[in-house]
C-alpha cells in the first residue's frame, strides 16, 4: 500500500477518534513490547502491517510475521510513519488489533482480589501508566469509571507498555456500578472493601490493612474522588507526603498505594 487509500483512512481514524474505534471495535498497536505482549497474551490480532521499503525488516519482526496467523499487509514508509507516530523512527510493524470490554462479573479473580478503580481520568497517558503499575503491582484488573479516558487509546496502549494486553480493563458508567459488584462478591462470601486514597484521608495508607479482597479507589487528575465516591468507600486513606508538594499525581499515587498493598501481601510488616 503506498496510497491513503480508503483502508489506510480507517487506521489513521484509530489514531485520534475515539468514536472511530468504538464503533469499529478495533486500535492500532505501536511499539515492539506492546505487539510481543498482544502476541503473547494471545489478543486478538486482525491485521499486521509492514514496512515494504527502506532497510530489511530485523529479525524480530519476520519472526512476528512468520507466526502469526494474522492478515498481512505492506505499507510504505511514508504511510506506516504516519501510523506510528514517532517524528525520529519509521516502525517496522503495526498491529491492528480487537478491542475487548470484560464486564465486572465476568472478571477472574483471585482468593483475594485487588481492582483498581480509576475515578474519570482524563489523561490516556496517565490510564496507561496506571494500567502498568496495575500489572507490576500483581491487581486482577483496572476499572475506568465515569466519562474517562480511553484504555485503547494509542497513547494509554503505549504508556502502559503492553500490560494493556495482560491485565484486564473493564469501563463502567457509575460507581454504582461498581459497589453493585462488591455487593454481589460479599454476598458470594467474597468480602471486598472499597478503599480510596485522598489527602484527606482519615488514616496513612500504611496503617490500613490491605491483605483482603480490595477495590482501590485513585481520583480524577484534576478533582480526585468524587463525592459519590467518598461515600462509597468503606476506608479513605492518605499518602504522606513531605517537600513543597501539594499532593501526587494520580499515577503516582497509584503506584505508591498499589506498592503497599503488594508489601502486606508479600508478609511485610503490618504497622
Amino acid at each position: 500500500m503506498t496510497t491513503r487509500n480508503a483502508s489506510f483512512q480507517q487506521w489513521q481514524s484509530y489514531l485520534g477518534n475515539r468514536a472511530k474505534r468504538t464503533r469499529a471495535g478495533r486500535f492500532l498497536v505501536q511499539g515492539v513490547r506492546p505487539l510481543n505482549m498482544a502476541v503473547e497474551y494471545d489478543w486478538p490480532i486482525e491485521t499486521l502491517l509492514h514496512r515494504i521499503d527502506g532497510a530489511p525488516l530485523s529479525e524480530w519482526a519476520r519472526g512476528v510475521l512468520r507466526a502469526h496467523p494474522a492478515r498481512q499487509v505492506g505499507i510504505s514508509s511514508e504511510l506506516i510513519g504516519e501510523l506510528g507516530e514517532k517524528e525520529d523512527s519509521v516502525p517496522e510493524l503495526i498491529g491492528v488489533a480487537e478491542t475487548r470490554a470484560p464486564r465486572l462479573r465476568d472478571l477472574e479473580l483471585q482468593r483475594s482480589p485487588l481492582i483498581v478503580a480509576f475515578d474519570r481520568p482524563s489523561s490516556p497517558g496517565n490510564l496507561g501508566t496506571l494500567i502498568r503499575s496495575a500489572d507490576a503491582f500483581g491487581a486482577d484488573a483496572v476499572v475506568v469509571v465515569g466519562h474517562g479516558a480511553d484504555p485503547f487509546d494509542p497513547q494509554s496502549v503505549r504508556a502502559s507498555t503492553g500490560s494493556v494486553f495482560a491485565r484486564p480493563v473493564a469501563t463502567v458508567p457509575s460507581v454504582d456500578d461498581v459497589v453493585r459488584f462488591r455487593d454481589d462478591c460479599a454476598r458470594a462470601g467474597g468480602r471486598m472493601d472499597i478503599v480510596g486514597t485522598d489527602e484527606t484521608g482519615s488514616r496513612d495508607i500504611a496503617q490500613h490493612d490491605f491483605t483482603g479482597g480490595t477495590v482501590l479507589v485513585v481520583g480524577n487528575e484534576t478533582r480526585g474522588m468524587s463525592a459519590a465516591w467518598h461515600a462509597a468507600c468503606d476506608a479513605v486513606v492518605r499518602i504522606p507526603i513531605g517537600g513543597s508538594a501539594s499532593s501526587l499525581g494520580a499515577p503516582s499515587a497509584g503506584a505508591v498505594a498499589l506498592y503497599e498493598i503488594a508489601r502486606q501481601r508479600n508478609g511485610g510488616a503490618q504497622r
